[in-house]
């Protein structure tokens, strides 16, 4: 439900969502490595002031009198006192422990001391955390009351002062980071809809435009980044103008091919009213059923041309051969009537294929048709299916005149038709854009004589 929402959110919305938890995280991290440096560096600052104070300390530290004495410079440890802002405590002793002055209770170091390597830890004393350093040196004379040869200092100070300098060099550290937070938000909130600005006058100036305006949109003062966008819009305006200028002429070109036979058939009709003599009105029938079966064959043509402009070829299983014969069968009255052999070479097995059965026997049927009533009277035409392993075939050959040079260039154009042709010119064009519908394409070719007609698609 979230993400749908998301989804249907605005490009603001969306981006703070993205921005906020990633800037969020990197402040987060900011504010942890920030803490880290902050702490080192004050550990860093306070333990020289700590390694002071030792050295203070060591300066002081007199076995003359054949023990451990410490003269301890009180102006100076006061100093230290009040820049350290909290309790502070010193412990000097020899290793072995046996005599020490000052707090005899400080905490160990955590690691063996080395001679002439201060150490600095953190530890607990009296309730409280505490930064204690601790410095090993050789004795310049051993005590009387120690074997130990060496004397080890420590002096403490409470971690208060430091932690306050670190919590608030980490506040402002926080009120920065919240301070570009908000800045972020800010620039997203304002800035977007700025540099959307062109784009909400693109979609103000579609929105504007009439229904049938399908003029290129301009890419002028656009991003480059959107420019894209814009580019593709205006190849799917010009696709659904070529469309629409198609439909135009189809619908025009329909509406011619349908008016011309309509008119015959009205004046046909018209004159067998009048007609009294029997045989003259029977002779008038006759030609009225032709002139009507035209006009049917130029209706279902259309109807199969513009079906197959659509592009909706529906794609099922059926036999290529059964498919070839069946077409040969009906057409085999018009060829005995012009006295051409009409064959067919197709394998008796079953040829499986795929495609729109429907709009694929139509176009093998106008072809046919092309090739019967065009050919040579007598003639020989021959209907072939075959297929291979990556396309499906159909040829019709013929052994007539051919086609003339200019008549061959544009065949699969629609209402192109020879000077003779008493059709209507979409035989060959139904053909074409069927086989185009299922990503084949139409080849004629001359055979010297006759003409060979192949529809390929891949299978």
């Amino acid at each position: 439900m979230f993400w749908n929402r998301i989804h249907q959110a605005s490009l603001k919305v969306r981006l703070l969502v993205l921005l906020l938890p990633a800037m969020a995280l990197v402040t987060a991290s900011n504010l942890w490595m920030t803490r880290s440096d902050a702490a080192a560096a004050a550990n860093a600052a306070y333990d020289r002031s700590l390694l002071g104070a030792i050295k203070a300390l060591d300066l002081n530290i007199s076995t003359v009198s054949g023990g451990l004495a410490v003269e301890l410079p009180y102006r100076l440890f006061e100093f230290f006192q009040l820049t350290a802002t909290g309790s502070v405590y010193f412990r000097v002793a020899t290793a072995d422990g046996l005599v020490e002055i000052g707090n005899p209770d400080l905490p160990a170091p955590p690691f063996p001391l080395r001679p002439g390597h201060p150490q600095f830890y953190d530890a607990r004393y009296f309730g409280e955390t505490v930064r204690v350093g601790a410095f090993m040196r050789p004795l310049a004379q051993a005590l009387e009351s120690s074997d130990s040869g060496f004397v080890v200092i420590q002096v403490a100070e409470s971690t208060a002062s430091r932690e306050q300098f670190t919590a608030g060099f980490l506040q402002r550290s926080l009120l920065r980071d919240i301070a570009f937070l908000a800045a972020m938000v800010l620039v997203v909130l304002v800035g977007l809809p700025l540099a959307l600005r062109p784009l909400s006058r693109l979609a103000r100036q579609t929105a504007e435009r009439r229904a049938d305006d399908l003029r290129p949109l301009s890419v002028q003062d656009l991003p480059s980044d959107v420019r894209p966008l814009v580019d593709a819009i205006n190849q799917q305006l010009q696709r659904t103008d070529e469309l629409m200028a198609e439909q135009r002429g189809f619908v025009d070109d329909a509406s011619h091919q349908l008016r011309t036979p309509l008119s015959v058939l009205r004046a046909q009709l018209d004159y067998i009213l009048r007609e009294r003599d029997p045989a003259a009105k029977a002779l008038a029938l006759r030609a009225l059923s032709d002139a009507l079966e035209a006009a049917i064959r130029a209706t279902n043509q259309l109807l199969a041309l513009a079906r197959s402009d659509t592009g909706l070829a529906q794609s099922e299983q059926f036999d290529l051969g059964a498919l070839t014969r069946e077409v040969a069968m009906e057409l085999m009255p018009l060829a005995r009537e012009r006295g051409v052999d009409l064959g067919v070479e197709a394998p008796e097995a079953a040829l499986p294929c795929t495609g729109d059965r429907g709009l694929l026997r139509q176009a093998l049927l106008n072809l046919t048709h092309n090739a019967i009533q065009h050919g040579r009277d007598h003639g020989t035409v021959t209907l072939l299916a075959a297929h291979s392993a990556t396309e499906y075939q159909l040829q019709v050959m013929d052994d007539g005149d051919g086609m003339d040079a200019d008549l061959l260039a544009r065949v699969g154009q629609r209402f192109v038709k020879g000077r003779h042709s008493k059709g209507s010119g979409l035989g060959m064009a139904i053909a074409r854009s069927v086989v185009e519908a299922h990503g084949g394409q139409l080849s004629v070719t001359l055979l010297h004589p006759g003409l060979c007609a192949t529809l390929r698609w891949p299978a």
